[in-house]
């Protein structure tokens, strides 16, 4: 029997789907603890009971979330791979930043959950965790830093999360950092990707 989440991926115009989406926009802005069934109930113009009849309570549906932003950033770094896979390593990384930079600018709850996870105890008796380890393993094996998936050295996690969290950075931090810049937000994610560009490929490389 296919799952809530299953059934909202199956069927985009879903009522399951549409709270699903709201849910990480909101849980992205407030985290789990800020965030009430009633404010994404609102945000979709439906009653409470609604809700709950397609998610449950508040922690089923934030897992969901997670569940859901796990499974997008592993088909993200899936298909990095295979564009970057045999280049020479400078190249691996720029396209690399490019790619993770341009996909969290565009979910930007994938970070600000990231870092509400950093700082903040959000996670309820079931919740499952984000798949951050195998995340990082998979990033350096395909950049190169490691010979084996399976096997990624401590130094070669911390380059990669150095990486990972200056882009969490200017992601999370936009609504705070762009206008002390003046830029719109075409101009910031390009110049964010440029400066992300600029002090990795010089230490990598």
């Amino acid at each position: 029997m296919a799952s809530s989440l299953e059934k909202a991926k199956q069927n985009p115009d879903s009522m399951k789907a549409k709270i699903l989406t709201a849910a990480r926009k909101i849980f992205g802005e407030y985290g789990f603890h800020g965030t009430t069934t009633r404010m994404i109930a609102k945000a979709v113009n439906i009653d409470i009971s609604t809700l709950y009849y397609h998610w449950g309570e508040k922690g089923d549906l934030y897992e969901a979330v997670i569940r859901d932003i796990n499974d997008g950033m592993g088909q993200k770094l899936i298909e990095v791979e295979k564009i970057i896979k045999g280049r020479p390593l400078a190249e691996r990384l720029e396209i690399a930043i490019d790619e993770l930079a341009g996909y969290l600018f565009e979910h930007p709850e994938i970070s600000n959950l990231t870092l509400f996870r950093y700082f903040t105890k959000t996670r309820h008796g079931s919740l499952i965790d984000f798949k951050v380890p195998e995340f990082i393993s998979d990033i350096a094996y395909s950049m190169g830093l490691a010979k084996d998936r399976k096997n990624v050295p401590a130094d070669a996690k911390m380059k990669v999360l150095s990486i990972m969290n200056a882009i969490h950075n200017f992601v999370s931090g936009e609504n705070f950092f762009r206008p002390m810049t003046g830029l719109d937000r075409e101009s910031y994610i390009k110049e964010a990707k440029e400066t992300l560009k600029f002090f990795n490929l010089s230490a990598f490389t």
